[in-house]
């Protein structure tokens, strides 16, 4: 009797995984075959890799982006601020060891987070006015006040979403918030500071990597939600106990990423014909 007691509690403590080898490799040979074609179909070189994610998702009016010399990076200059902003957000957690924190700011700094993301979309209606003709706009849009609130704007994304996130996919997520202070805050703002500072220096080395990271964040923040979405609907939320259990939906919340991507980048070739962004008349 004692020593089917001593099995059983045994066998209690052994922890099971989620899912098996054959679901982890079906869910990576998923991964594989979407990310190899959007790969073979997306421009050559990194930077057009990352021009190929940019198309999906963002306009990329010439005129409203950042250059490294001729070349355009893959995101508008509003853009590249918002997914650098969330990328900046994302490290941040990491930093500050709340990986798995699950709970949102106190409501002092949500309020501020808010109004960040009220001050993106106030610059966005009046750069949005101003290309209409005869139409009020309180200010001369310019792509540094779109690089700046589209960065606090990211920043605001991260700090609301990916506690959300963090709390869906695991099992003993933290009941604390990823952002706990204003001083806390402040030093995320600071290096987003540090960061719009680097890329209106214009060198063309740190353009380059930071358009790369924007497109990684772009990716980041899609494939997160499409992985809370494939919880959500396997009924598998709150269950990840180890990374080996985050393989098969993160994996599919990829798959599912790369798909948008590939399908918005092919209907868009076929009705412009080009990877260039949208021409308007006027646009500035």
């Amino acid at each position: 009797m004692t020593s089917e007691l001593a099995s059983t509690a045994v066998a209690d403590s052994v922890e099971v995984p989620l899912y098996s080898r054959k679901a982890i490799s079906l869910a990576l040979l998923s991964l594989t075959i979407i990310f190899g074609a959007w790969f073979l179909n997306a421009p050559p070189g990194l930077l057009g890799k990352a021009d190929a994610i940019g198309y999906a998702i963002c306009h990329r009016i010439d005129s409203r982006s950042f250059h490294i010399g001729n070349l355009q990076l893959p995101l508008c200059a509003r853009c590249t601020g918002i997914y650098l902003g969330v990328v900046l957000g994302a490290a941040a957690l990491i930093v500050l060891r709340r990986g798995r924190a699950g709970n949102i700011p106190p409501m002092r700094i949500v309020v501020v987070l808010i109004l960040f993301i009220v001050l993106m979309g106030i610059d966005g209606v009046n750069s949005y006015m101003s290309l209409i003709p005869r139409a009020p706009y309180l200010y001369q849009p310019q792509n540094w006040l779109r690089l700046v609130t589209g960065t606090l704007n990211g920043v605001a994304i991260a700090n609301l979403f990916f506690p959300m996130f963090t709390q869906t996919l695991w099992d003993d997520w933290r009941d604390e918030a990823g952002i706990q202070s204003f001083r806390e805050l402040a030093l995320i703002v600071l290096a987003a500071a540090v960061l719009i500072v680097l890329v209106l220096s214009g060198n063309e080395i740190v353009l380059y990597v930071f358009g790369f990271i924007s497109a990684v964040g772009v990716m980041l923040l899609l494939a997160c939600t499409m992985t809370m979405s494939f919880m959500l609907m396997t009924r598998c939320e709150n269950k990840a106990k180890s990374w080996r259990d985050v393989i098969v939906p993160f994996s599919s919340g990829l798959t599912i990423a790369f798909c948008i991507i590939l399908f918005i980048d092919v209907l868009r070739f076929a009705l412009t014909g080009t990877w260039g962004g949208f021409v308007l008349p006027g646009a500035f």
